[in-house]
């Protein structure tokens, strides 16, 4: 076992010492999800600021939730967001509308991979828009 040290330190000291991982590698996901920018559109003559997210591509999981938030830059207050179960489309809606201002959406796709299955979850964005 000494022997095996020494050899080693040795080893290290003629080659010089691996190179540092400067970061850790991101854990695959189980999904990929597509968050759209924040967008203007009217919904019975009433200008809302929106955005979707939606589930691409998955490598053997399930999707099981997603949210989509909205925040308007300056505001204080909390996102506006929506959430949805399975693989349906997740859009939320802000108001109110004020033309000019910067808006900020977020989104986090959750699925589940494995057996058992867990739970992995992916966030998405910021994406930001002056509108």
């Amino acid at each position: 076992m000494y022997r095996t040290f020494a050899v080693l330190a040795a080893a290290t000291l003629v080659l010089g010492a691996p190179p540092a991982v400067s970061r850790a590698q991101p854990a695959p996901s189980a999904c990929n999800y597509e968050l759209t920018p924040p967008s203007v559109v009217n919904v019975s003559g009433t200008n809302m600021v929106t955005a979707t997210l939606s589930t691409r591509a998955c490598d053997g999981a399930n999707t099981f939730q997603t949210v989509a938030c909205l925040q308007m830059q300056g505001s204080g207050g909390p996102a506006q967001c929506a959430r949805n179960s399975g693989l349906v489309p997740t859009q939320v809606f802000f108001q109110p509308y004020r033309p000019g201002t910067t808006y900020t959406a977020t989104g986090r796709g959750c699925a589940a991979k494995g057996n058992p299955p867990q739970g992995i979850c992916q966030e998405s964005g910021p994406l930001t828009a002056t509108l």
